[in-house]
């Protein structure tokens, strides 16, 4: 029985458990085999990190009071946050990654920094 290349087809010298003639197309095969759910992925990071940078452009103090259409406008996207935070009194702030805000009323959002955000709380960096 003859084996060939998963990848191109050119048939195989040596062990007989080989997938590969070279390390070329073992790459090349996995690549291919991993694209699609790395575009959704890249798609998905580049529309949070988006989010962010709009957030830090225009919450430059940490702490202020925006309009949606502002945030609209400049591109946000309100389908995609890393995290939630609900307060007490049942507030849900949104996150991208330090940067979040809080729906308040007529459509304005309380947009927020969280600082304690670099490290999380009880792990230092010599267990990580």
């Amino acid at each position: 029985m003859v084996k060939t290349c998963n990848d191109c087809g050119e048939t195989l010298r040596g062990r007989s458990d080989k997938k590969f003639c070279s390390d070329q197309c073992r790459n090349n095969y996995n690549n291919r085999q991993n694209s699609e759910s790395s575009t959704y992925v890249r798609h998905v990071n580049t529309i949070l990190k988006k989010n962010r940078k709009i957030m830090e452009v225009l919450n430059p103090m940490g702490k202020c009071t925006m309009h949606r259409d502002k945030l609209t406008a400049k591109g946000y996207n309100f389908n995609f946050f890393t995290s939630t935070y609900t307060t007490r009194k049942g507030q849900t702030y949104y996150f991208c990654y330090e940067y979040g805000y809080l729906p308040i009323e007529h459509d304005l959002y309380a947009l927020v920094k969280r600082e304690d955000s670099v490290k999380p709380k009880g792990i230092t960096f010599s267990e990580v």
